[in-house]
């Protein structure tokens, strides 16, 4: 069974972009162990001039999505039990844990919306999550979109070469991954670890999970707290 994406869209022109290539891309084109369809919603604009957009009700700048088109739009595509998502800078954060739950079921079906978003009631009525992908605003969720799925497509089983890699990367165990150094052995001045030279892989496994834990702690302090605050849970 592939893990089958939709995306509905008024650019369908960008995708597949970076969901096109390497290993990813190879996943989709050759193994057909995901699929990728673009949905355009202009399509499905009753208006003979292709509007699918309004202006805000209670005034406001800049124009919103209309409910009915954007309906019209996800009732062409088949759910088949897929969570909708709608990306969005007020939505849930985009995280690991959420990926891999995705990226353990039959699909997405992602709706990436544009001006000022999109109208409250599609939102309500059809069940879709808000997810961001960072405290930024983007013009359309076309972007949003390719990171989301790159995030879940990458999980599925038969995509990346070595399944390993994926258990010994950023966010495994609550900690951001550790540096990683290869040839040449010293660059502008700057030497590769002497302990990852060693051949000693208890001691490269300790080094490894030093640097986890003092590059979580400096650049992700949010993550260190709450990976704290979980163990202290637990007892630990």
């Amino acid at each position: 069974m592939s893990f089958d994406v939709s995306v509905l869209t008024m650019f369908p022109d960008a995708f597949p972009g970076p969901l096109g290539v390497s290993l990813i891309g190879t996943a989709w084109r050759e193994q057909a162990l995901w699929r990728l369809e673009t949905v355009d919603i202009r399509g499905f604009s009753k208006d003979k001039r292709g509007f699918l957009d309004d202006t805000p009700a209670g005034g406001g700048p800049g124009q919103v999505m209309r409910a009915d088109v954007i309906a019209s739009a996800l009732d062409s595509v088949e759910r088949c039990d897929r969570p909708l998502l709608y990306m969005s800078a007020r939505g849930q954060p985009l995280t690991q844990d959420r990926a891999r739950q995705w990226a353990s079921g039959p699909g997405l079906i992602v709706l990436c919306g544009r001006f000022e978003g999109v109208d409250q009631r599609v939102i309500d009525a059809r069940g879709f999550e808000e997810i961001a992908v960072g405290d930024a605003v983007l013009a359309g969720g076309e972007a949003a979109a390719l990171v989301a799925i790159e995030a879940c497509v990458r999980l599925v089983p038969g995509v990346l070469g070595e399944p390993e890699s994926l258990s010994d990367e950023s966010f495994e165990d609550g900690l951001l991954e550790h540096p990683q150094y290869t040839r040449p052995r010293t660059f502008e001045g700057l030497d590769i670890p002497e302990v990852l030279l060693s051949g000693h892989h208890a001691e490269i496994g300790k080094w490894r999970r030093a640097q986890q834990e003092e590059t979580t702690r400096t650049q992700r302090p949010d993550l260190w707290a709450r990976r704290s605050a979980n163990q202290q849970a637990k007892g630990k």
